[in-house]
């Protein structure tokens, strides 16, 4: 997701079909999606600490890579359906018949080493369950467990990796995570509200702030 919103500095303001006239951050409008505005008004930087939400991220996040957000939104409940409500102990235990029938299912991105990473973060996700007590314990330390809150005015300041994404994609892959580059995990950091990267002027950053 990163990525994607620096690709967007471009984009100054809402168009004059924005469903309000609150101000947003100019990515939310790519499209004008409902489901991209649902994602960015309701989801995008709000702190996150349920173990199945930041499992699902790591999912979608993932299945992104070298794809539009846009595009991983539109099949979100395809991934649902496919990983099992995105439950890690069950997507832990999947075989590799069921791993070859998701490489049939259309709700996905049919994407072999995707699917297999996915299978393999869901154990390596268990294994830092079992060390920490909780993957959002062991995620959350990172960042001292408060969101980092950033001041950025222009799409252009945000970052696409950053120090503790590049710790962070480190020490995941020492665990044996998969397609958890630096870039990846700073897009689920500004997901699950590790930091705050809403622009001052969206009406979000204010209302996350004290999240």
């Amino acid at each position: 997701m990163a990525a994607e919103i620096k690709s967007r500095a471009a984009a100054a303001a809402a168009p004059p079909h924005a469903p309000d006239a609150r101000p947003r951050c100019p990515w939310s409008y790519v499209g004008m999606s409902p489901e991209y505005l649902r994602y960015h008004d309701e989801e995008w930087g709000v702190p996150t600490h349920d173990d199945r939400r930041l499992f699902e991220f790591l999912i979608l996040e993932g299945a992104q890579a070298g794809l539009a957000w846009s595009t991983i939104l539109r099949k979100r409940e395809g991934y649902r359906e496919a990983f099992a409500g995105f439950d890690p102990a069950q997507v832990a235990r999947f075989d590799q018949r069921r791993r070859a029938r998701l490489l049939k299912f259309p709700g996905i991105v049919r994407n072999r080493l995707k699917i297999e990473s996915a299978v393999a973060n869901a154990r390596a996700f268990l294994a830092a369950q079992e060390e920490f007590g909780s993957f959002d314990r062991y995620v959350w330390s990172f960042v001292a467990g408060q969101p980092i809150v950033n001041r950025w005015r222009e799409m252009r300041q945000i970052p696409a990796h950053t120090a503790v994404s590049d710790a962070l994609s480190k020490d995941l892959r020492k665990r044996g995570f998969t397609f958890v580059g630096s870039t990846i995990m700073y897009a689920h950091m500004q997901a699950t509200g590790m930091v705050n990267d809403h622009l001052v002027s969206c009406f979000r950053y204010q209302a996350l702030r004290g999240a």
